[in-house]
């Protein structure tokens, strides 16, 4: 091997040690630097990791160095993730219904290669599996490729729709005639993927489940104005509306113990106005998608919650509990 090739192999062996040996806090010194080379066959002294980082840091890279001891130590002032970050990613990772359980070891796997040597060790052992109800549509990264595909291009998508019966079989819905939609956006919300969805028919927003779809494909048709919401629109509606069900979104009153202050603002965010009426109660007044989904959430709180207005809502409430009690 040619003397330029050997030092065209040092320089890069050398960005390598830092980016991922290396911390503002733990620098590689000299020494250190000359040993790890060696452990390649690469001939080094202190001399020429001076010149080795100046050539690096000529070429662009942003190469740190403080004083250790009586040895100068180097550090590259690259911005990687912390492993606080890559652990957060990975849990949202593991969290998430709609990544079948390979493909979520494969994420994770990926994710923690971004972190560094001890980066990776302390991912690898403190990871815990901690979600097992994933779902198994390994179609998932086409589905999502595909309708990403169409929002950009700005046409419908066609899909089978399913959903599944007590022995875990797809059951299609419309006995598998293919829903035509006018995608709006992929939201990631609840631990699922949806599909937001212009309905032209209904003049309504509608959601479908991305890990509850098969056989999706691009229409040739382009998508009506009404599916072009700013984004600002679409993270709107996506803040105020209860869950991604479908089901009419009315603006309610609800009166609750203070004690639950925490879960309102969890569910509807901190800026959710509240208002103390009593020493031990607050009202609240909110958008939410009356569903099934919202009614299962009251009845969590039965006692400490109950609904103000408006009077129809009410009323569906009291009738709905009297049902409950007598089946």
């Amino acid at each position: 091997m040619t003397n330029e090739n050997t030092q065209k192999i040092k320089l890069l062996k050398l960005m390598e040690m830092l980016k991922t040996d290396s911390t503002p806090e733990k620098p590689l010194t000299t020494e250190m630097i000359c040993r790890n080379l060696a452990a390649f066959d690469i001939s080094c002294d202190r001399r020429t990791v001076t010149r080795d980082i100046n050539t690096l840091v000529r070429f662009g890279y942003d190469i740190g160095v403080k004083q250790v001891g009586h040895e100068k130590g180097y550090y590259t002032n690259s911005v990687d993730f912390s492993t606080a970050q890559l652990k957060i990613i990975i849990d949202a990772i593991q969290a998430a219904n709609f990544i079948p359980v390979d493909k979520t070891q494969e994420l994770v796997e990926m994710v923690a290669s971004l972190g560094e040597s001890r980066k990776k060790h302390i991912l690898s052992t403190s990871v815990v599996c901690f979600n097992k109800r994933k779902h198994n549509n390994e179609e998932i990264y086409t589905n999502v490729t595909v309708l990403e595909e169409a929002l950009s291009r700005r046409k419908k998508a066609s899909f089978v729709y399913f959903d599944k019966d007590e022995n875990n079989e797809r059951v299609y819905r419309k006995e598998k005639k293919r829903y035509v939609v006018e995608p709006m956006a992929l939201i990631f919300n609840e631990d699922n993927y949806y599909l937001m969805c212009f309905s032209s028919k209904y003049d309504g927003i509608t959601n479908y489940r991305v890990d509850r779809m098969d056989e999706v494909q691009i229409e040739s048709e382009p998508v009506s104005d009404g599916a072009l919401l700013p984004d600002d629109d679409i993270a709107a509606y996506t803040d105020q509306v209860f869950k991604m069900y479908n089901g009419p979104a009315e603006d309610i009153t609800i009166e609750f113990k203070d004690t639950l202050i925490g879960i309102i603002q969890d569910k509807f965010g901190e800026d959710t106005k509240i208002i103390r009426t009593g020493k031990d109660k607050c009202v609240a007044s909110i958008k939410v998608q009356v569903s099934p989904v919202f009614w299962g959430w009251v009845f969590q709180f039965v006692g400490e919650m109950t609904i103000v207005s408006p009077e129809k809502l009410r009323e569906d409430y009291k009738r709905r509990a009297f049902d409950a009690v007598n089946l």
